[in-house]
C-alpha cells in the first residue's frame, strides 16, 4: 500500500518524541505525522492531512499538560480512545563516543529533573532544549561532539545514535497519558470498561458546582477526573473537563448526565471509549 493510501496520525514534536512514541504503540499500522504546536496537529486533521491526533493531557509527575484542556472543546474532534506511555530515559551520543567522554547532555527542561540523581553520580552537565527529540536530531549532525541527548530510544533509532545507558529516570513509574482523537464521535461500546469524557460551564447560581456533581454520587458513578479553567479570560466564566467511567447508555450516566444538564449553561460530550489496560 502507498503512502498517500495509509492512513496518518499526526502529533506533537520531532520524530523521535515521547509523542511519536505513543503513536508507534497505538497505531502502529498509521504513518506518524510530526507537527510543530499542538494546534498544528488538530489542524493536520481537520484539514484532512491526517485521520487521527494524538495528544498528552497528563503526567503522573507533572500533572496535566498546559494548554490541551483549553483546546479540545474547541478542536472539533472527539477522543476515540486512550494510550500510556511509560517514560524511559536514555541517554545517547553520536556513534563511536563512549559514556566515559560524555560530560554534558541536552534534553527537554522537563525531562531533565527526571534523571537528575543519575546525571549527578555521573558527574554530567546538562542544558535544557526546546525539544529532545531535536536535540537527537540535531546531534546526529553535529560531527566530532562528545555530547549527549537524553531522549527516548525511538529517537537514538531514528537519528543513528548511539544508546549509551538506559532507565536512567528517577522514578519508574512516570507515565503520560495521551488521547487519540478523530473526527466523528464513536459511541459504539467497545470494550468492557468504558469512559465518557465531557466539559460543561455550570450556571452562575449558589452551589451549581456542588448540586451538579450530586447526580454522580447518587448514580455511583466514578468521576476519575475533574478539571477546572478559565474561559477567555474571564474569571467568572469558568469551564469542566471531566472523565467518568460509564457510557451514555447506561441508565445510571444517563440520569447523571440529565440531572448535570439542570445546573450547566453548556454540556458537550467530547468521547467515548475504552478504559486502557494501563488504568489497572
Amino acid at each position: 500500500m502507498s503512502d498517500q493510501h495509509t492512513p496518518r496520525i499526526a502529533f506533537q514534536g520531532a520524530l523521535g518524541a515521547y509523542s511519536h512514541e505513543a503513536c508507534l504503540q497505538a497505531r502502529p499500522e498509521m504513518i506518524p505525522v510530526p507537527c510543530n504546536t499542538f494546534e498544528g496537529v488538530i489542524r493536520a486533521v481537520r484539514e484532512g492531512r491526517a485521520e487521527l491526533a494524538m495528544l498528552p493531557v497528563e503526567n503522573t509527575t507533572y500533572g496535566r499538560v498546559a494548554d490541551i484542556h483549553r483546546l479540545l472543546p474547541k478542536s472539533g474532534l472527539h477522543i476515540i480512545d486512550e494510550a500510556f506511555v511509560r517514560v524511559r530515559i536514555a541517554l545517547m551520543a553520536r556513534p563511536g563516543v563512549t559514556l566515559d567522554q560524555v560530560k554534558h547532555v541536552r534534553a527537554h527542561m522537563v525531562l531533565l529533573p527526571q534523571a537528575r540523581s543519575y546525571l549527578d553520580a555521573q558527574g554530567i552537565t546538562f542544558e535544557a532544549a526546546a525539544d529532545s527529540a531535536g536535540a537527537a536530531a540535531d546531534l546526529a549532525l553535529a560531527e566530532g561532539s562528545v555530547e549527549g541527548v537524553l531522549a527516548g530510544e525511538v529517537a537514538a533509532d531514528i537519528h543513528g545514535l548511539d544508546v549509551l545507558a538506559r532507565d536512567i529516570e528517577d522514578l519508574d513509574h512516570n507515565t503520560t497519558r495521551f488521547l487519540l482523537m478523530a473526527p466523528d464521535i464513536n459511541l459504539a461500546r467497545r470494550g468492557d470498561k468504558m469512559l465518557t469524557t465531557f466539559v460543561f460551564e455550570v450556571r452562575n447560581i449558589p452551589a451549581a458546582l456542588y448540586k451538579a456533581m450530586g447526580g454522580f454520587a447518587t448514580n455511583g458513578i466514578n468521576m476519575t477526573k475533574l478539571e477546572s479553567y478559565m474561559v477567555d479570560g474571564s474569571f467568572t466564566a469558568t469551564q469542566f473537563y471531566a472523565d467518568i467511567e460509564g457510557h451514555p447508555d447506561d441508565v445510571n450516566v444517563k440520569l447523571a448526565l440529565d440531572e448535570l444538564g439542570y445546573y450547566t449553561n453548556m454540556l458537550e460530550i467530547l468521547g467515548v471509549y475504552p478504559a486502557h489496560p494501563g488504568r489497572g
